[in-house]
């Protein structure tokens, strides 16, 4: 492959060494790096097998008003360290650590370490376990590392997060990595918005799709005519729109910039290698709402680590990132050539290039965003729970009236003898993980006059696939070259954190929503409105997502480990944040064994603010 000359930017495209960056005037203190400082620190440096870690360490983190420039635009925001590049946190395994923050703002704000396993005091979501840290204060967290791998923190505090207060955080294993590496670089996505979070909420308020640039245009008509019929096509577009919805409204908030470590694609962030080398890449997605497709053309790519847990290693070409996930992927590049590291936005709104490079000051080649996908019949197919199929009125969320009219000529098959007509509390009756993908997000269920005439003969119902995405979903995943794609049923835990018991109880969380109020709930809830979840200390509890909205959510539980259903028993991957896609049913267990208050929330930052969010309280504690 042809070698691209980077072009010249403000930024350094060069990677130092952690030795390197102490030897510019760093104390252990102030070992709170940037990314550009801490990105390239090999493996091979470290101690392998080494024996069990006792020390302590310090550490200093400002928060602070930053500029930020991505290459497209300028803007003010929030940064640590009076950098818009992401501070990285190396830790080891055993440490004591304190971390000292500093709000040099004019406004309250806070650190959640996202993630860590530590005390509910430390967890930093004021409301919930402080209160916050006040401008011009310190506030000193000190908790003890029981845990290694690859996580992140970012502020719990208003947009802040949005607005650029995020980093990473890298734990070495006490005994060394599982997989030794020769390189080691962190890569931080984030989606960089010109307008701050606060004016984005309150443009969602007013107008739901006021961010969507995607919507379709009498060319796409034109051009879905071609390909579907005239009659087809308009038949489409009535549907949509009788439902008030939008088949390309995948994500909220269009019109962004993407990074990598603070950098966009102009501005060419680079990791070194030398040919045969294992580099590791820890991938951590800090965006506010956009999840990423991740891809190396030329070189595959072998998960070893999701949410910061080992896992058996797998294979991939591809795989897609939610917010707030993270995984380690090892790559081994033999060719004396550059290769381009590319994450694109799920939606194919966005994408960000960064390089893997024998040589300093080349840059990989930019791909064009792929064709955009469009959501379908089986995206919608949560909004069917609570549906009537005899008398065809929908009563979930009071909404939905009369639908008579409505052809299911083609869901012939389909067994509707568990459907009920279930109530909006609980859709007990029916089993939504048959009736994968259909969505209440995008709809004013009052305002609804009916849908009469809804043709669902493109509801795919069939078997096969992803078992985490809808049958005929238009989300479901495909790698760019036709390979592997990664999916949450490949992830098999390296070695089990609990002992495989029978969970107590069942706690049924339906995801809801109300576009064009831009109200995001929980059990048509708002968390203002909300009691808290109450957890018993020691208890296995089974929490069960029903996603009936047309988005996916990556739900973040804080303080205890979120063990996902894959049918793998003792070997279900464990996480912190677990994705659900429209209209699906994904369970996870929990392992009650933090007592305290915590924070449990859909981690796109402007459904978690618009309600998508409970208090988490565990009752008891250790004997």
């Amino acid at each position: 492959m042809q070698l691209f000359k980077a072009k010249q930017c403000a930024l350094s495209d060069t990677a130092l060494s952690s030795s390197e960056h102490l030897a510019k005037g760093l104390s252990r203190r102030q070992f709170g790096l940037t990314a550009a400082a801490a990105l390239a620190m090999p493996t091979a440096l470290r101690a392998h097998g080494s024996p069990k870690i006792t020390s302590k360490g310090t550490y200093d983190i400002t928060v602070d008003r930053v500029r930020i420039d991505t290459g497209n635009f300028r803007k003010m925001g929030v940064g640590y360290n009076k950098s818009q590049i992401p501070t990285i946190l190396r830790f080891k395994e055993g440490e004591e650590v304190t971390i000292n923050v500093t709000n040099n703002l004019r406004e309250s704000t806070s650190i959640h370490w996202h993630g860590l396993i530590l005390p509910f005091q430390q967890d930093g979501v004021p409301g919930i376990s402080f209160n916050g840290i006040a401008p011009g204060e310190t506030f000193t967290y000190r908790f003890p590392i029981q845990q290694a791998g690859t996580y992140w923190f970012h502020s719990h505090s208003g947009f802040q997060e949005p607005d650029g207060a995020y980093g990473a955080i890298v734990i070495e294993p006490r005994d060394g990595e599982r997989i030794r590496t020769d390189r080691d670089y962190v890569v931080q996505l984030a989606d960089k918005h010109p307008h701050p979070g606060s004016r984005i909420m309150r443009n969602l308020k007013r107008m739901p799709d006021y961010y969507n640039r995607s919507q379709r245009t009498l060319q796409t008509l034109i051009e879905d005519s071609r390909q579907d019929s005239l009659k087809a096509a308009l038949k489409d577009r009535g549907m949509w729109g009788r439902m008030r919805m939008m088949p390309t409204d995948i994500e909220d908030v269009q019109g962004f910039t993407a990074l990598i470590n603070g950098r966009s694609t102009s501005q060419n962030w680079t990791g070194l290698f030398r040919p045969g080398e294992k580099v590791r890449l820890r991938i951590v997605n800090s965006s506010a709402m956009t999840y990423f497709d991740m891809r190396i053309p030329g070189l595959k790519m072998t998960v070893v680590q999701a949410d910061g847990n080992d896992v058996k290693p797998v294979t991939v070409d591809e795989l897609r990132v939610a917010v707030a996930e993270t995984y380690d992927v090892i790559v081994q590049p033999r060719e004396n050539k550059v290769y381009s590291i590319i994450a694109e936005s799920m939606g194919r709104t966005a994408l960000v290039r960064g390089t893997l490079s024998p040589k300093e000051g080349y840059a990989g080649a930019v791909p064009p965003l792929r064709p955009k996908p469009l959501l379908t019949m089986a995206d919608m197919s949560g909004m069917m729970g609570g549906m009537d199929m005899g008398d065809h009125v929908m009563q979930n969320a009071g909404g939905m009236q009369d639908m008579t009219g409505m052809d299911h000529s083609a869901m012939q098959g389909m067994d509707h003898s568990n459907m009920g007509s279930a109530t909006a509390p609980a859709a007990q009756a029916m089993d939504n993980s048959t009736m994968i993908g259909m969505d209440h997000s995008k709809m004013e269920m009052s305002a609804q006059p009916a849908m009469k005439g809804m043709d669902h003969s493109g509801m795919a119902m069939s078997d096969g696939g992803d078992p985490f995405y809808a049958p005929g979903s238009g989300l479901t995943p495909k790698a760019y070259n036709g390979g592997k794609f990664l999916s949450y049923k490949d992830l098999r835990a390296a070695r089990p954190l609990y002992r495989n018991r029978a969970p107590s109880r069942t706690i049924e969380l339906r995801l809801t929503g109300n576009m064009e109020r831009y109200i995001w709930s929980i059990n048509d809830v708002k968390y203002d409105d909300a009691d808290p979840i109450v957890l018993n200390y020691g208890e296995r509890v089974r929490i069960r997502f029903i996603n009936e909205t047309m988005m996916a959510h990556p739900m973040h539980l804080h303080g205890m480990w979120s063990i996902v259903d894959t049918g793998q028993g003792s070997r279900n991957p464990i996480k912190h944040t677990v994705s659900v896609q429209p209209g699906t049913t994904t369970d996870m267990e929990v392992e009650v064994d933090a007592p305290g208050q915590w924070a449990f929330h859909c981690h796109l930052s402007y459904h978690a603010d618009g309600g998508m969010f409970r208090k988490v309280v565990v009752r008891g504690h250790p004997a």
